[in-house]
Parts: C-alpha cells; sequence; structure tokens
C-alpha cells in the first residue's frame, strides 16, 4: 500500500548487545556513509524462479562477519533501488545486529523480470527465493519475513506453504492479503460486506503500470545491472490527478480508463464479485490453506482492515497444520492508522483525538522475535510475553489479554429504539438495554447516491488523500436526515469494550438493492462524536456472498453487517451512538440501488430505506464488554 511500509516500526532497540542510534539527527550523506562503512552490498543480483524470470534482488551483509548468518527478507512492490529515509536506517540497524538484509522487487516491478501480479506470487516466487536465500554459503538457512502493507501481505500465503527456511515472521497491517478468512471475505481489502473500497482504484492508479520500461533479459552482469540501475529510474511518472473529483466518475469500471490509462488489473478485479473464484488464483491468503510459520502480528484500530487481520491472528492459533507455529503467534494492536507505528510515543493524536502516552517498544519486540527464531536466543522474547497487547482507547492505555477477544468480554446488546423519528442527531433515536416489547414505528430516510453521506475519518489508507483516517467529530454528518442516530444516556461508570462488534438490522428498501451502513461513536460529555468504527453490508449479499438475492420492495429483510473490531472505554458522563445510513463515501462505493451491475452503471435511482424494531423485529448492536 503505502511507501512508509516496515520502516514507521523499525527505529529497534536493545535486544542483542547493539542499542539503537537516534538516527532522525543524521543527514542521508551521514547514513550512507556509515552505510558503505557497516555494511556489503551486492546490488542487482537477479534471482532466478522457477519459470526462468529474475527478480531484482540487493543483499547487505555486516562487514567482517565470519560463518552463515540469519536473513531478513523484505519483499516489495515499491521502488527501494536507492535506500533512503527510514529503508536506509533500518538497513542499517539490521547489518549491525548480525543480520543479512535482503529488498527484492516482486515481479514486474522495477528492475525484476516478468508481469506483475497483486501480491509478488508468493506461492511460487515467495518461495522460491527462500529456497535461494537458504542454499547461500552465507546464510544459516534461517529466514525472516518482514514488513508493512505490500510489503506484508505477500507473507500470509507463504505462510500456509511452511517452507522449511521459513523461521519467523512480523506481518503488519496484512489485511490486504486476506481472501476468506472466517466471518470476512473482504477479497484483499477490495470489499467490505460486498461493498468495494474506492482506496484499491487509487492505489492501483499510482503502482500498477502496464506500459512500464523493461531491461532486456539478456543483461545478466551483475556489475552492469547495477550500474544501469544506478543511473536509471524505473519509477513512472504519471500525471497527478485530483482524486476528491475523479472519485466520484461513473461508472466505477471506467474510473480509470478515463484518465487514458490501458486495460490492466483494475478491469480485471471490478468485474468480479466477492464469491468470484478468480479469488482463488492470485496470492490471497484463504483460511482453507492451513498455517506454518511463527508470527508477530502488528496491527492498529485506525487501518483499513483490522477486523480480518485480527481473525486471522485467530485462525493461526487454531490452525492443526503445524502445532509449534499455532502455539507461538502473538499480537499487538496500536490505536494509529495504517503503518504509522513510529507515531507511538508520549504524546500521540490520531485524527483530532488524543490518546496519550502509546508508547511502546516495537523496537525490542520486533528484533526480541527475530533474535528468538532465527539466532536461537530464547530470553530474547520470552514465551510468558501476553499473547496480545492491544491499546485501550479512551482509557489510553495499553493492555494484555491471552485471547482475542480477551476472555473477560461478555456480550451486551443495546437495542435500536426510537418514535419513528431518529433522522439526525436531533431526532428520537435511543440506544436501550431494554428490548421493544411492542409495535414502534420503523425509522426511514432516503438514499440518493448522487448526494451520499461523506466519509470523515475511521480505518483507511493510501487514498490519494480523499479520506484521512482516524478519530474526527462525526456531527457534521449526524446533522443529515438520511443518517439514523441512536444514543445511550450518559454512562454512570466508564464500559470498556474490546473485540468485535456485531450489528444485527431488520431493514427494508423500495429499491431492488441497496447499501446499510453502521458507525460506532464515543460521544463526549461536550458533545464531541468520535467515530471508533465502521462497517458495511450490500443487502443483496445478506444470505451470503455466493448466494445474492435482490430485495422484495417493501419487504422485511435481516442483515448482519460485516463485525467492528476495537478496545474503547467509553468513560462515565460519555454517551454510546450508532448510526445507519446506506452511503459512506468515498470510502465505499455508491449502491447505485438499481439491483443491477452496479459498477458498470452510470444512472442510479433514490431508494426508501428503513430501519425496524418492533418486538417482532428487534434491531441491536452487541458489544464484547469487559467485566
Amino acid at each position: 500500500m503505502t511507501a512508509s511500509l516496515v520502516a514507521a516500526a523499525l527505529f529497534l532497540s536493545d535486544v542483542t548487545d547493539v542499542a539503537a542510534q537516534d538516527y532522525a539527527k543524521y543527514s542521508q550523506e551521514a547514513l550512507e556513509k556509515e552505510l558503505v562503512q557497516t555494511a556489503t552490498a551486492r546490488s542487482s543480483v537477479m534471482v532466478r524462479m522457477r519459470d526462468g524470470v529474475a527478480l531484482s534482488t540487493d543483499i547487505y551483509m555486516p562487514k567482517n562477519t565470519k560463518g552463515a548468518l540469519p536473513t531478513i527478507l523484505w519483499k516489495t512492490p515499491y521502488n527501494e533501488g536507492k535506500l533512503k529515509g527510514a529503508t536506509l536506517r533500518y538497513v542499517l540497524e539490521s547489518v549491525k545486529r548480525g543480520y543479512t538484509f535482503i529488498v527484492q522487487n516482486e515481479r514486474g516491478r522495477y528492475f525484476s523480470g516478468g508481469k506483475w501480479e497483486i501480491l509478488g506470487n508468493p506461492h511460487t516466487d515467495g518461495y522460491d527465493t527462500l529456497s535461494w536465500i537458504a542454499g547461500q554459503t552465507w546464510s544459516n538457512g534461517k529466514v525472516g519475513t518482514l514488513g508493512c502493507s505490500s510489503s506484508a501481505e505477500w507473507q500470509l500465503a507463504l505462510a500456509g506453504l511452511n517452507h522449511p527456511a521459513h523461521a519467523a515472521m512480523v506481518p503488519m497491517a496484512a489485511g490486504a492479503g486476506i481472501g476468506k478468512v472466517g466471518r470476512f471475505q473482504e477479497q484483499g481489502n477490495w470489499y467490505t460486506g460486498g461493498v468495494p473500497r474506492n482506496l484499491f482504484f487509487v492505489w492501483l492508479y499510482g503502482v500498477d503500470n502496464p506500459l512500464r520500461a523493461e531491461l532486456p533479459a539478456s543483461i545478466v552482469d551483475e556489475k552492469l545491472r547495477a550500474r544501469i540501475e544506478a543511473y536509471n529510474d524505473l519509477d513512472p511518472g504519471k500525471p497527478k490527478v485530483d482524486w476528491n473529483k475523479q472519485i466520484k466518475h461513473l461508472p466505477v469500471d471506467g474510473l480509470l480508463s478515463s484518465l487514458g490509462e490501458p486495460p490492466s488489473t483494475f478491469e480485471q478485479f471490478i468485474k468480479r464479485t466477492p464469491g468470484d473464484p478468480g479469488w482463488r488464483q492470485g496470492g490471497l491468503y484463504h483460511d482453507d490453506m492451513g498455517w506454518g510459520v511463527p508470527a508477530l502480528w502488528f496491527n492498529s484500530w485506525y487501518d483499513v482492515s483490522i477486523g480480518p487481520n485480527l481473525e486471522l491472528f485467530n485462525h493461526a492459533r487454531a490452525a492443526s497444520t503445524d502445532k509449534e507455529a499455532s502455539a507461538n503467534q502473538y499480537a499487538v494492536v496500536a490505536p494509529v492508522p495504517h503503518c504509522q507505528f513510529a507515531k507511538l510515543g508520549p504524546d500521540t493524536t490520531v485524527g483530532e483525538r488524543a490518546m496519550g502516552d502509546t508508547s511502546f517498544d516495537v523496537d525490542g519486540a520486533v528484533f526480541g522475535w527475530f533474535d528468538r527464531w532465527l539466532k536461537g536466543n530464547a530470553r530474547a522474547f520470552p514465551a510468558n510475553t501476553p499473547r496480545v497487547r492491544y491499546f485501550e482507547m479512551g482509557a489510553n492505555r495499553w493492555q494484555s489479554a491471552s485471547q482475542w477477544p480477551p476472555e473477560k468480554a461478555r456480550p451486551m446488546r443495546l437495542y435500536l429504539r426510537s418514535g419513528g423519528k431518529a433522522n439526525s442527531l436531533h431526532g428520537d433515536g435511543r440506544l436501550s438495554a431494554e428490548p421493544p416489547t411492542q409495535a414502534e414505528a420503523a425509522d426511514r430516510y432516503r438514499y440518493d447516491p448522487m448526494n451520499p453521506v461523506q466519509t470523515i475519518g475511521g480505518g483507511d489508507c493510501c487514498n490519494g488523500g480523499i479520506v484521512v483516517p482516524g478519530a474526527f467529530d462525526q456531527r457534521q454528518v449526524e446533522a443529515r436526515t438520511d443518517v439514523l442516530v441512536y444514543t445511550s444516556d450518559p454512562l454512570p461508570t466508564p464500559v470498556s469494550v474490546a473485540g468485535f462488534v456485531d450489528a444485527v438490522l431488520n431493514v427494508s428498501s423500495s429499491a431492488k438493492d441497496t447499501d446499510f451502513s453502521v458507525k460506532l461513536v464515543d460521544v463526549a460529555p461536550d458533545g464531541t462524536a468520535w467515530i471508533i468504527g465502521d462497517t458495511i453490508l450490500r443487502a443483496r449479499y445478506r444470505n451470503g456472498f455466493d448466494k445474492p438475492a435482490m430485495l422484495t420492495p417493501g419487504e422485511v429483510v435481516t442483515i448482519r453487517p460485516t463485525p467492528i473490531a476495537t478496545a474503547i472505554q467509553f468513560g462515565a458522563g460519555h454517551r454510546i451512538r450508532v448510526e445507519v445510513s446506506s452511503s459512506n463515501f468515498p470510502k465505499f462505493v455508491r449502491n447505485l440501488n438499481t439491483g443491477g451491475p452496479n459498477e458498470s452503471e452510470k444512472v442510479g435511482v433514490v431508494a426508501d430505506n428503513a430501519v425496524h424494531h418492533d418486538a417482532g423485529n428487534q434491531s441491536y448492536i452487541e458489544l464484547p464488554v469487559l467485566r
């Protein structure tokens, strides 16, 4: 995804005899000079895959070191030909700690040969690269994979293969590598609840380059290739796009072609449905693939895919294919957006909300993990380390648990209630622990896809600036009459929620198909309405992503949107709020309400939608409350 990647987490601390430096005070020139003094570098090593395609690989090894060393592999679709910034600092720290550090470009990216595919062919290229590393005289046969976002996502399918050299992994913000796991079937974050997410469309414009230039495969001399790479840059200079304007383009499947882009990955994916068998053909991890590698997971509450990440953590722990691997799964969940672990510190603000002291020794955890599995130093990452360490927002403190959700979590239902006028912040919607026992008027609103509800914050990433992730005040959204707002009374004592938040809604529509969006909000005593998380479901997929069914206008049906994952303490005097609407744009593609092939249509219809909550059609949220 974003180029911030792993290095955001990698100012590494004292878990061996080497203490991490404060690299921020050094210039790029000084760091490059130190790297020359510290490491032996081999650039543009072409590592050949089983089909003959060669991948451009840079190798950094400690100077004056004898014997075989463990290796950390960072595989990426991004331009790392010239080390700079955080990547350069990370290479230095790794080499000082006695690791060989490898950066490899995915197939079809920059100076690597072949045709690019999302996730870089982990079943073949990832496996073959591990075999190549393990076979080198400078390798001790143990490889750790490391990365954030795109550099993490490919690791998941590789872990399902259980390569003998794959000793450990640190996947950070890896949700776009997950196809289907448990209750989540997002197909690499392409969807949430069957609704396409716009972020990938923007990301593909920047990354996918079907018109890329390539070096002739006949140039095999390593020194010559290294010189060519040093003198040239294959980074494409695509025209800048005003994404706030372009993201509104209809039909959706013409979003990139209208910019002059030739057909490529976007056109292939946008034609699919969530249950399309094509999602099984790439590098996504699916929960029938097994699990074979000890993992230290880093995730964050305001990332795009925190739910699937935690579901996969649980799946890896429960998998029976490799008992040692399943017994060694650990997770850290921070309050920051996608791959922003470097922002953890004594005074952290996420979006516009102060989170207090979020300091966490990411440094020590990452290298302690690798020292344990790649160097055999059991003391570096003790076995009694908590399985889950998570930041509880609101209380603004780190907590630990032996599982996710925490073992003390118990379900608490809050029912959506009103007198039929829950429209907007000024309506009569309320959340109540008491279920309805008699008839109650439904809450009705009109959804116009040409005037969608605006996204303000929440979990997102990599979208050209169309959505800024984090905690932001939702009162601007809640002023709209096409947003239903349900709010609890002020809480007499704090309520801590940690786990998966489920919503069950009984709904109807005048349209053949529409979406229903749900948002969880923490309302402070001064009225500020902080977004905690959101979700959405395309109504046609209410019976399953492989069982689309249109709505019968006016008929009441039950929907269960994808769960929201979070850890939040609603403080004393705060109120719990739920918003329901039918759009959350530009985070999610608008439903045009026709019941047709939504992403190839240009003209929508207005839908009259309703949420029902009488005795026979209860609608509620279920919160995992720590008791």
